[in-house]
C-alpha cells in the first residue's frame, strides 16, 4: 500500500477506528437532533460534515503515533487523545473563519461526539491488540541460515510487534548453544512439520550446494511464503541492506528495480506545480528570513553552494544563510554538527523549522531538484562515499529532492555510518518511486516540522 509495506494490524485498526469515531458522532447528533438526525444527515450534509471531523481525528492520531507504537501508557494514551480531539476542534475553527458553516458539524454533537471519540480511543487502543492477536495472528518467520543481518531482524521484529512478523529461530550448522538455535539446516523438514511456520526465510550466506531446492520449492507449493533474507530486511526496515546485496540480484531480479521513467516524468510535473503554489505562498515568509538574517549577522541572505544532482551533474544549491559568513574558510567542507558553533541564533531557529530548506523551491523551479528525492551531498563528500559504500552512486539516477524517505526515517547524521545508513533509505525509495510514496513522505515531513518529532 502507497508503495510501502503497511502491516495487516495497523491497516485493521485504522479502518475499525475510523468507523467507531463516525459512529460517535452519528450517535452523538441522534442524541441532540432526535427524529431530525436522520433529514440532518442525508439532506443538509451532516454525513460529510461528520466525515470531515473523522479525516482530521485519524490525521491527529497518525500524527500523535498513535498507529506506529501500539505499546502507549495509559496516561499518555488520554494526552494524546485529548490533542487528537483537538485537532479537530481546530480544523472546525479554520472552516468557520473561512465561512463555510455547510461543512461545519453543530456546537453540542461536535462537543458530545469529541468525548465520546476519546473514550472510545481510550478503549480500542487498549483492548485492540488482543483482539488483533487472536483475528490476525503474527506471521510465524523461521530463518534458514544465520547471520548479523538475521539477528537485526529478529531484534527488529522482536520490538515492533505492530509489523506483524514473529521470528520462532533460525536452523544453522555452526552448533551454536543459542536457545534461537532450532537445529542444523538438514533439519528443516523436521522443524516445519513441528512448528509450522507462516514464512520461511533464506539467510545463507554461502548457497551453493547448501540450498535444499527441491525441499524449499515442496513447502512453498504447499502454502509456505518462501523469500530471501533481503525481502525480509525490506519489509522490517522499509530500507534496502546494501551490506548483503549482491549486483547478481539487482541484474536478474524480476521486479521493478525503479526508477519506472513514467513516474519520473510525473514527478516533475507535481513538483513543479508544488513549487509554483508554495513559492506564492511563503512568499512573505522568505522575505521576513532575509531580512532577518540581514539585521542579525553580517554577510549575504542566501546561501549557494554546489552539489551533485542526477547523473552526476553539478548544480547551485540556495539555502538561507545559518551559519557564520565563511563558516568554512578555514576547515574546507565539513559536515555541520549538533549544536555547532557555527550555527547563528536565528540559523538554529531556521534550522529546527527548516526554514532554510525554503530557497530550494528554486531549484525545483529550475528543474534541479523534485521536492521528494535523497539529499544532495557536496562532490568532495560523494567522491569519498563511492568509494566506501557499494551503489552510492545509484541514489544520482533520480533527482535529489528537499524532502525525502532518509531524510523522515532517520536522525540527523553526521558519521559515514549514518551516511550509509540513508543511502540504504535512498535505495528504497528509488527501488518504490510512485507519486502515492511521494505524498507519504510529504506528509510525514509536515508532521516532522509541525511537531519537531521525528527524523531531520
Amino acid at each position: 500500500m502507497f508503495r510501502r509495506y503497511v502491516p495487516g494490524r495497523v491497516a485493521a485498526l485504522s479502518a475499525s477506528e475510523f468507523l467507531l469515531i463516525y459512529s460517535c458522532y452519528v450517535a452523538a447528533t441522534f442524541a441532540f437532533r432526535g427524529l431530525d438526525a436522520q433529514v440532518y444527515l442525508l439532506d443538509d450534509n451532516g454525513w460529510l460534515r461528520i466525515l470531515i471531523v473523522t479525516l482530521c481525528l485519524i490525521a491527529g492520531i497518525y500524527f500523535n503515533d498513535l498507529y506506529s507504537d501500539f505499546r502507549v501508557g495509559h496516561g499518555d494514551l488520554l494526552q494524546r487523545a485529548v490533542v487528537v480531539a483537538a485537532v479537530a476542534f481546530l480544523a472546525e475553527g479554520l472552516l468557520t473563519y473561512l465561512r463555510l458553516p455547510q461543512f461545519v458539524l453543530p456546537a453540542r454533537p461536535m462537543i458530545a461526539g469529541s468525548v465520546l471519540t476519546i473514550l472510545a480511543l481510550m478503549v480500542s487502543h487498549r483492548s485492540f491488540q488482543p483482539v488483533l492477536a487472536k483475528l490476525i495472528p503474527p506471521e510465524r518467520v523461521l530463518f534458514f541460515g544465520n547471520s548479523e543481518i538475521v539477528q537485526e531482524i529478529c531484534c527488529r521484529l522482536e520490538g515492533h510487534p505492530e509489523k506483524g512478523l514473529t521470528p520462532i529461530g533460525f536452523l544453522d550448522d555452526t552448533g551454536s548453544s543459542c536457545e534461537k538455535r532450532l537445529g542444523a539446516l538438514g533439519d528443516l523438514c523436521e522443524v516445519v512439520n513441528r512448528l509450522h511456520p507462516d514464512r520461511i526465510v533464506v539467510a545463507l550466506t554461502e548457497r551453493r550446494s547448501r540450498l535444499p531446492v527441491d525441499r524449499l520449492l515442496q513447502m512453498r507449493l504447499s502454502g509456505v511464503r518462501v523469500e530471501d533474507v533481503l525481502t525480509t530486511y525490506e519489509t522490517a526496515f522499509e530500507r534496502i541492506s546494501t551490506r548483503a546485496l549482491q549486483p547478481s540480484q539487482l541484474i536478474f531480479s524480476s521486479t521493478e528495480l525503479g526508477p519506472n521513467p513514467r513516474r519520473v516524468r510525473l514527478q516533475s510535473i507535481y513538483s513543479m506545480g508544488i513549487a509554483a503554489c508554495a513559492v506564492l505562498i511563503a512568499a512573505p515568509v522568505m522575505l521576513s528570513v532575509a531580512i532577518l538574517i540581514k539585521l542579525t549577522s553580517p554577510g549575504p541572505a542566501l546561501f549557494r553552494q554546489e552539489r551533485v544532482g542526477k547523473g552526476d551533474r553539478i548544480f547551485t544549491l540556495y539555502k538561507f544563510r545559518s551559519m557564520v559568513a565563511g563558516a568554512e574558510s578555514e576547515s574546507g567542507p565539513v559536515w555541520a554538527k549538533r549544536n555547532d558553533s557555527r550555527i547563528t541564533a536565528v540559523g538554529r531557529w531556521l534550522r529546527k523549522l527548516r526554514l532554510d530548506e525554503l530557497p530550494q523551491l528554486f531549484n525545483v523551479l529550475k528543474g534541479d531538484m523534485s521536492i521528494v528525492g535523497p539529499r544532495p551531498e557536496r562532490p568532495n563528500f560523494v567522491s569519498g562515499f563511492e568509494k566506501k559504500f557499494p551503489y552510492y552512486r545509484h541514489r544520482h539516477c533520480v533527482k535529489p529532492g528537499i524532502t525525502g524517505w532518509a531524510q523522515i526515517n532517520h536522525k540527523y547524521g553526521d558519521t559515514e555510518k549514518d551516511a550509509e545508513i540513508k543511502l540504504e533509505y535512498d535505495l528504497y525509495y528509488i527501488k518504490n518511486l510512485a507519486p502515492a510514496l511521494d505524498a507519504v513522505i510529504m506528509f510525514r515531513t509536515a508532521k516532522v516540522m509541525l511537531l519537531s518529532r521525528g527524523a531531520q
